[in-house]
């Protein structure tokens, strides 16, 4: 399915330059996952607290939100490219990217239920669906299936859908309108997102079943 996350192989390559220089300085990925892991909960963390507050300097943060959330992205690539390309797979670090992953969007959705014209049960069943999604991803492992990753609101995606809202709650136009139009993606990707629940585990069961 059509997903921002095929765009990754040109992504990484991007990323490679820079990945071999934090390699030959010793960083290692683990260290990298909980590094984006940490920030997310501190942004989230921070987001939610001005918002709750109705404070102004909210907006600030919903602003450069795209901009964290594209840094965030990086990381979570970095890792992976240390983890595979310079021999520091481990358990661990399987763990830490499967758990990190779900804490750092966690910490950074909640502040949308915070916004007094979103919806916040609305919220609370995409956050619930977003960690519904990742857990599709890995039970294929439980079945021999592999990690899946289909879409058509992964991870990548999720993130590009946020950051835009994050964008529109921080612009000086914001109104009912547009507040409306964001319950109504959110709605929407909802429904992507139990589309993509499928996707993954049919695919891990076709995928184990072949092998």
């Amino acid at each position: 399915m059509p997903s921002v996350y095929q765009l990754k192989p040109r992504f990484l390559a991007l990323l490679a330059p820079l990945t071999a220089r934090l390699a030959h300085l010793g960083v290692t990925a683990n260290q990298v996952t909980t590094l984006a892991c940490l920030l997310s909960i501190g942004y989230g963390a921070a987001l939610s607290l001005l918002q709750w507050q109705q404070l102004d300097a909210a907006r600030w943060l919903w602003l450069g939100l795209p901009l964290f959330l594209f840094i965030r992205m990086a990381l979570n690539a970095i890792d992976g490219q240390l983890a595979r390309d310079y021999g520091q797979k481990s358990r661990l670090g399987g763990l830490l990217n499967e758990m990190g992953d779900v804490l750092a969007d966690g910490a950074l959705f909640v502040p949308l239920a915070l916004v007094p014209e979103l919806w916040a049960p609305l919220i609370a069943l995409f956050i619930w669906l977003a960690l519904l999604t990742e857990y599709a991803g890995v039970a294929g492992l439980l079945i021999g299936g592999g990690r899946r990753y289909e879409g058509p609101m992964g991870k990548s995606d999720r993130a590009t859908l946020i950051g835009a809202c994050g964008l529109a709650l921080g612009s000086a136009l914001l109104g009912d309108v547009l507040t409306s139009l964001i319950n109504i993606l959110l709605l929407l990707a909802c429904g992507l997102m139990i589309w993509t629940c499928y996707n993954r585990l049919r695919m891990a069961l076709s995928h184990s079943q072949s092998h």
